[in-house]
């Protein structure tokens, strides 16, 4: 099982990215799990056509220790899994606690057993890596980390915070930084900006998306491009993006199952 950490600031298109990579790798006829790691859970809504997951922090707060796996867990667009971490009611409680709630309890009720994915995707927000979110990045969990990110300085600011944590846990054994994304948009001096994050963190940019109305065209349709463009020359950078991350995480699986 290879377990990836997908992260970057709110509104990069972090979940839009993981949902078309999930497709991709299930295409592949790769098991995927998806766990929505923001306090807006919509990481997986369009795997769902539009159908939002019922958050694991709302279920835990209503059930307590009569959680079951199947209240977590829907299946999405290509069977991918989904969950969704949740968050607090704004303004209340802390954002992290939905991610170290979820990861736990999908671990108490066996949930890596019971589907066997072959690889797990965590899209979790990157505005901050204290506490919970930064839950994914520890031993047991993920093996990998990846920073989405575009030329916009906020964004670069986001992910070089990311990078930081990352490099600072590495001596905890937790999960390595595998690379660096480009969301482009379009700003200038984009591509030369993230190269020189990724090598100012010794990485690399791994793949570069582009800026495409095909992206809000599928997301109006509740869907990802994947399922609404699969043709389309977007739907084939989601796939090259796929495969290398897939590329550079399988030392810690069995290889593709085709």
């Amino acid at each position: 099982m290879i377990k990836i950490a997908v992260y970057g600031k709110g509104g990069i298109g972090k979940s839009t990215t993981v949902s078309n990579v999930a497709v991709a790798l299930a295409e592949k006829g790769l098991k995927v799990m998806q766990i929505g790691c923001d306090p807006k859970a919509d990481s997986t809504i369009a795997l769902r056509h539009g159908e939002a997951v019922p958050t694991v922090l709302d279920l835990f707060r209503e059930k307590k220790q009569d959680l079951r796996l199947e209240d977590m867990v829907r299946i999405g667009y290509q069977g991918v899994i989904c969950v969704e971490a949740g968050g607090p009611t704004p303004g209340l409680g802390c954002a992290g606690r939905g991610i170290i709630t979820a990861l736990e309890k999908l671990k108490e009720t066996g949930a890596y057993e019971v589907y066997q994915p072959d690889v797990v995707l965590y899209d979790v927000l990157g505005d901050v890596v204290c506490g919970g979110f930064s839950m994914p990045m520890r031993k047991g969990y993920a093996d990998k980390v990846f920073i989405i990110t575009s030329g916009e300085n906020m964004a670069i600011h986001a992910g070089a915070n990311i990078a930081m944590a990352v490099e600072n846990f590495k001596t905890r054994g937790y999960a390595s930084l595998g690379g660096i994304i480009l969301n482009r948009r379009n700003v200038a001096r984009e591509e030369e900006k993230v190269k020189e994050l990724a090598d100012d963190f010794k990485t690399q940019v791994i793949g570069t998306l582009s800026h495409s109305e095909l992206v809000a065209e599928a997301e109006e349709e509740g869907k990802t491009v994947m399922e609404c463009f699969p043709g389309s020359e977007m739907a084939e950078e989601y796939r090259k993006l796929a495969e290398a991350i897939y590329e550079l995480s399988k030392e810690f699986g069995e290889g593709w199952k085709c």
